[in-house]
This record gives C-alpha cells, structure tokens and sequence, in this order.
C-alpha cells in the first residue's frame, strides 16, 4: 500500500520549473530552426508565370510557322517534286482553273416511290380539288422532268380523270447559273 501511494504522489506532484522552461525553450528552439529553413524562400510562387510565358512563346512560335507556311514558297518534298506555295496564289491558280470550265448541269432529281393507300380513304390530294397554281400541304408538287418536256409530279399519281382546272401549271427548267466570279 506505501508504493500505491507514494505512485499518487509522483502522479500529483507538479512538474519543477526547470522541466517547464526546458519545454518552453525546446519550441522555441524547432521555431527558429524553421525560420532559418524555410525564411529565405520565396515567399510567391513563380511556377505559374513560367508556364504562361513558356505557353505564350509556344504560341507566339507556332503561328510564326504558320504564317510562313502560308505566305512564302517552299519545298515539302523535293524528291517527289512536292512544293507549297502562297495561300493568295493558290486561290487565284484555282479561281483560274475553275472560270475556264464550263458548268455541267444537275443531274435528275430522284423522286420517292409512291407508297400503296387503303381503298377505303382517298388521299388528301385526291379530296379536294384546289385552283389552278395554289399548293395543298400534302398533295403532289409538279417537278420539272430532265427533258424539260412534261412536268412529273412529287408523290402519288393523280386521279384518273383531272379536270383542266386542276391540273398545275409546267414549271420550266432553271437556267444554268452564270459564270461571273
């Protein structure tokens, strides 16, 4: 029983002043130490500046080589007998090239198979008759054959007894666009 209490008054007793200072001074000891180390750094972090500089003479490179490219005359590949040459240059080569050929004319437009009905419901271009050179949302359109002789119609055919009132107009042939650059 005399170690139990002789441990209570070691675990109670207070700690001498000599302990306290010698903790005391061991912080103070680490915050100098940190100070040498890490107070000459630099306080700012340059990292960013250097990559936004090295982005910018990248850039700054990389549209020069462009720009070279496309305003000067140069090999790409001499064994192939393969060179560049201005943009300018080419576009006036091309625009040349292209005022000399005659324009062809469009080829025949292709119109969709008629789709088979039910018999019981007629069409809405079958249902009523409109004026003549008035559309109907649905209904046949006339469409210019490629002979430019009788007019096809878009859809369906029409009823088999057209009245001349009903029937649409021939739309002519457009012309061939004209040549002016």
């Amino acid at each position: 029983m005399a170690d139990t209490e002789s441990l209570r008054q070691v675990v109670h007793s207070r700690a001498p002043l000599s302990t306290w200072l010698g903790i005391v001074l061991l912080f103070a000891l680490f915050g100098v130490i940190v100070l040498v180390v890490i107070g000459p750094a630099p306080r700012g972090s340059d990292y960013e500046e250097t990559r936004a500089k090295k982005r910018a003479e990248l850039l700054k490179t990389s549209r020069e080589e462009a720009e070279k490219a496309l305003t000067t005359y140069g090999w790409i590949d001499k064994n192939k007998g393969v060179a560049r040459i201005p943009i300018e240059r080419a576009m006036e080569l091309t625009v040349a090239e292209l005022a000399q050929q005659k324009p062809a004319p469009a080829g025949p437009i292709a119109t969709p198979e008629p789709q088979a009905q039910p018999a019981a419901s007629p069409s809405p271009a079958q249902a009523s008759p409109a004026p003549a050179g008035v559309a109907r949302p649905g209904a046949a359109q006339p469409v210019a054959s490629p002979s430019g002789q009788a007019p096809m119609t878009a859809s369906s055919p029409a009823p088999t007894s057209p009245s001349p009132a009903t029937q649409p107009s021939p739309i002519p042939p457009s012309p061939a666009p004209s040549n002016t650059p």
